[in-house]
């Protein structure tokens, strides 16, 4: 009989720990996509659910219209820190759904700036104002295969624009939207 109740113990200890051991990864790089842009990024490991996710890319835009001969395009460079908290790692393990790549769905404080560098257009002489956001921002990841993965988040956030830069006579403040959906690869 004591036989039976220890290895039922032990059986029982190895499932609770195991439940408990739920973590991102230490280190993830990766490279991702979207409609308007291009990144690379890294996440480093902070706790078993918070990366820091540091980020270097170029955001894209479109404008078009009557006043302007054809369709305009632009990539700017920008800079992304953000905290991110992985909070159902344990529940997905425990559905032996997959966490590898840190999949899973996170909350985050994406803080981002768009430096006035240089621009890619096809347009000559087109400059950028700076400016910084904060949003914070609801999403997902998952993985396709071993290498791919897809993102998508959303977060409604403050956006400063160094409007004075540019000649303006005073800074200006708007609500931002992160709005986002990536194709990426982690390498």
């Amino acid at each position: 009989m004591n036989k039976i109740v220890l290895t039922l113990a032990f059986i029982s200890l190895t499932l609770t720990a195991k439940s408990q051991n739920a973590s991102v990864e230490k280190s993830v790089f990766g490279i991702q996509t979207g409609l308007f842009g291009v990144w690379g990024h890294n996440e480093a490991k902070l706790t078993n659910q918070i990366v820091l996710r540091s980020e270097i890319g170029f955001d894209s835009g479109l404008w078009g219209g009557d006043f302007y001969d054809k369709t305009g395009f632009l990539m700017t460079p920008v800079i992304t820190l953000e905290p991110k908290w992985y909070y159902n790692l344990n529940k997905r393990e425990s559905k032996s759904r997959r966490i590898d790549g840190n999949s899973g769905n996170f909350i985050s404080l994406k803080t981002s700036y768009h430096p006035d560098w240089f621009v890619i257009s096809n347009y000559e002489n087109i400059n950028i104002i700076s400016d910084i956001s904060i949003i914070p921002t609801w999403g997902i990841r998952r993985n396709i295969g071993k290498h791919f993965n897809y993102e998508t988040g959303i977060g409604i956030g403050y956006r400063y624009i160094f409007a004075k830069q540019a000649g303006y006579l005073e800074n200006e403040s708007e609500t931002a939207l992160n709005l986002h959906l990536r194709i990426g690869y982690i390498f």
